[in-house]
């Protein structure tokens, strides 16, 4: 039997991170097997690991060359490069992912800049469509200088609007305003976003105090969108300055739970366009192979980086 190398969690190694054999993918009729070439690392995913029991394969991000086709017919040929999503398990030489959530990349874009793509890229983008046509209209980013705020801002920008970035220090201010922030507040003082207010959508990573603050500066038919709660989980607002805003409303979002309505490989085809077009620009901070895989997910637990790291797989 063939097989594939592939991360896996051992909560009795160091970092509970290790590389392990597993028996090659196996692919459905619907389901091309790709031979990863890099995959990024999203917080949630490392936040899972943490906890989770042993044997579990952690992963979302990937991007890399079909081996083999469908054999339904659907989706790339083979020896496509490609950027894709998985539900768990990207971080491995081989994988088989679905048809629906993966989209050809332009030669132009590197394995690296696209792996960066479908979690946090995938976040921006439909997180701003809760806010329809967006032309004109004042965008809040919260926790703005993450992986998917820089993103966020971009695509906010794209689509013609104006953007106040929340950053979580004064030295993060340069990179919101290279991504196109007009405007950025610093720290926890938030009465220059309120002047600046009020908001039409609001994209919100954050949670915890400031999200009575954020919400409270809604405009007439104004979406909050939360994503993320890194400031906390426990939170409060004033109900009467929320409702009197009309017509207001809260959206939890769920990456995921957002696929089943509109497959990845539609949003995932649109961000490789804009890469390629120079239009959207990811921030990749970190490219390392993915034997440092215990060191990079601590590293992002302990906020060392800002930017998005990538892990080679070889």
């Amino acid at each position: 039997m063939s097989t594939t190398k592939a991360v896996v969690v051992d909560p009795s190694a160091p970092g509970r991170f290790v590389i392990a054999d597993f028996p090659a993918p196996q692919a459905l009729p619907n389901q091309a097997i790709v031979r990863v070439k890099a995959v990024s690392i999203n917080r949630g995913e490392v936040r899972y690991s943490m906890s989770a029991p042993a044997g579990r394969r952690p992963g979302w991000d990937l991007a890399g060359i079909v081996e083999k086709a469908a054999a339904d017919g659907t989706g790339p040929k083979e020896g496509s490069r490609v950027v894709g999503l998985l539900n768990v398990g990207s971080w491995a030489q081989s994988v088989a992912v679905p048809t629906n959530a993966v989209a050809e990349l332009p030669d132009s874009v590197s394995f690296e800049a696209a792996s960066t793509l479908p979690v946090a890229g995938l976040t921006a983008l439909h997180s701003l469509s809760k806010g329809g046509f967006l032309l004109g209209k004042k965008v809040l980013v919260t926790g703005a200088t993450g992986g998917t705020g820089d993103f966020t801002i971009q695509l906010a920008k794209l689509a013609g609007a104006l953007v106040v970035a929340l950053a979580r220090s004064k030295d993060r201010e340069p990179i919101a305003r290279q991504f196109g922030a007009d405007h950025v507040v610093i720290g926890d003082d938030l009465s220059p976003a309120v002047a600046l207010g009020p908001y039409d959508l609001i994209v919100d990573s954050v949670g915890g105090p400031n999200f009575g603050k954020t919400i409270e500066m809604l405009a007439t038919r104004g979406v909050h969108v939360i994503f993320g709660a890194t400031g906390g989980t426990d939170v409060s607002f004033n109900a009467n300055k929320f409702y009197l805003a009309g017509h207001a409303s809260l959206y939890g979002f769920i990456l995921f739970k957002e696929l089943n309505i509109e497959p990845a490989s539609v949003g995932l085809k649109i961000l490789a366009e804009l890469v390629a077009s120079g239009k959207l620009r990811p921030r990749v901070e970190i490219v390392e192979s993915w034997t440092k895989v215990a060191e990079l997910a601590q590293q992002l637990t302990d906020r060392k980086f800002v930017g998005k790291a990538v892990m080679r797989v070889e």
